[in-house]
C-alpha cells in the first residue's frame, strides 16, 4: 500500500497548515471537512513507540490510552487502561520501558487497571502528526505488534503526508482496512475489522445465546488473540453499535 501512495513533502504540508493558522482572521466562516474523507485502519509498529517495549513484553493485556496533557513543557503525562491479567508483566515492563518514566498506578479495577506515565524524549511520536497533516484519530489501543489506529483524512494528500512522515521514521505501517466515505455519509466512525470478524464469529458461534454456544476464552482460541483482546474487542465493537443505533 505505501508504494502506490504518491510521495508528498510533509514539512511543507505542516508550512502550510501553520502559515494558515497565523493568518487566518478571526471572522472568517468555518471550513467544513466533513463531507467525504477516508477512514484508515492502520498498524504501527516501531521499537520507540509508547510502551512498545511494555506491550511486547507483557503480549496479554490490551492496552487503550484514555488522554494525555502538557503539564509543563516537557511534561508529558499520560494516562492509560489496561485490560487482561497479566498486570505483574506489565508493571514489569514499565520499570525498563525506554519510552516512558515515573509510572505510577491510579485506580485498580476487577478487570482493569489505570496507570499514569510520563513521555520521554526518546518516544517515537505520531499522533501530534495525525493532526499536524489535518486528520483526526478516532480510535487507538495495542496490539501484538505495535498499535493499531483508526484515523479519519479529509483527502487523499493528508493520508499520504502522514505516510510519508511514518516512512521517514522508519515506522512500519500495515493496512488493514481503507473506506472511502461518501459525501453526507455520517456514519464515519466505523467498526474495525477486528470486531466485524469478532462479533460475526461471536454471533455465528452462539456467543449471544442463552445459554452461550461458546465462552469468551474459546472465542479467544478461535482467533488466535488473548482474553483481554476479546474482553476489549467486545466492549468497544457493542459501544459504537448502540452509540450509532440509540438516540438520546
Amino acid at each position: 500500500m505505501a508504494d502506490a501512495l504518491v510521495s508528498i513533502d510533509f514539512a511543507d504540508a505542516t508550512e502550510r497548515l501553520e502559515t494558515t493558522a497565523d493568518t487566518a482572521d478571526d471572522r472568517s466562516p468555518v471550513r467544513s471537512q466533513a463531507d467525504g474523507g477516508i477512514v484508515a485502519q492502520l498498524r504501527l509498529d516501531h521499537p520507540d513507540l509508547f510502551l512498545r517495549p511494555t506491550l511486547q513484553h507483557a503480549t496479554d493485556v490490551a492496552v487503550e490510552p484514555d488522554y494525555w496533557t502538557t503539564v509543563e513543557p516537557g511534561r508529558t503525562l499520560v494516562f492509560v487502561t489496561v485490560y487482561g491479567d497479566a498486570f505483574d508483566r506489565f508493571e514489569t515492563g514499565l520499570e525498563t520501558d525506554p519510552t516512558i518514566t515515573d509510572p505510577v498506578l491510579v485506580d485498580r479495577y476487577p478487570d482493569r487497571r489505570v496507570y499514569r506515565v510520563m513521555l520521554t524524549d526518546c518516544v517515537v511520536a505520531f499522533t501530534a502528526t495525525t493532526a499536524a497533516v489535518g486528520g483526526r484519530l478516532l480510535d487507538l489501543s495495542s496490539c501484538r505488534n505495535g498499535w493499531q489506529v483508526q484515523l479519519r483524512f479529509a483527502d487523499r494528500e493528508q493520508l499520504v503526508a502522514f505516510n510519508d512522515y511514518c516512512r521517514d521514521h522508519d515506522i512500519s505501517v500495515t493496512v488493514d482496512h481503507l473506506r472511502v466515505s461518501d459525501d453526507g455519509d455520517d456514519a464515519v466512525v466505523a467498526l474495525t475489522a477486528k470486531q466485524e470478524e469478532l462479533l460475526t464469529v461471536a454471533h455465528e458461534e452462539g456467543y449471544f445465546d442463552v445459554p452461550r454456544g461458546i465462552s469468551q476464552d474459546e472465542l479467544a482460541d478461535r482467533l488466535d488473540v488473548s482474553k483481554s483482546a476479546v474482553s476489549q474487542r467486545l466492549r468497544r465493537a457493542i459501544g459504537e453499535l448502540c452509540a450509532s443505533s440509540l438516540s438520546c
